[in-house]
């Protein structure tokens, strides 16, 4: 009986590992499908602030390429803004708000450490 408890919990624990990456996974995924079809357009696919809709901007979408912006922002900020928009946090209006990843932190956190590596 005791052996059968603990494969019990052995599989259990097995599944419950790989919902954990499963649900990794499907935020990483998520946050690529963000990154594409609403980062790009004004950021540029490699972050540079050079995507097909910025030349239409007056204010020049932030290059996430940038050291010293890198350096100088830390990552609840980044998630505000992405969230919340520029103007919540004294920049341009231009960058639209996304309130729809205001409850998907995990999301959030794999946009973030996309915008990180892209000064890498």
């Amino acid at each position: 009986m005791s052996r059968t408890l603990a494969l019990c919990f052995v599989f259990v624990g097995f599944a419950a590992g790989c919902g954990d990456k499963g649900g990794d996974a499907n935020a990483a995924a998520e946050a690529e499908k963000v990154w594409q079809e609403r980062c790009v357009t004004c950021h540029g696919p490699d972050g540079g602030g050079n995507g097909p809709g910025a030349a239409a901007l007056a204010v020049k979408p932030r290059s996430f390429k940038d050291p010293t912006w890198q350096a100088s922002t830390d990552n609840d900020r980044i998630k505000k803004v992405m969230v919340e928009g520029g103007a919540a946090v004294g920049l341009n209006e231009a960058m639209a708000p996304n309130p729809d990843l205001k409850d998907k932190v995990a999301v959030q956190d794999e946009l973030v450490k996309k915008i990180r590596r892209l000064a890498q």
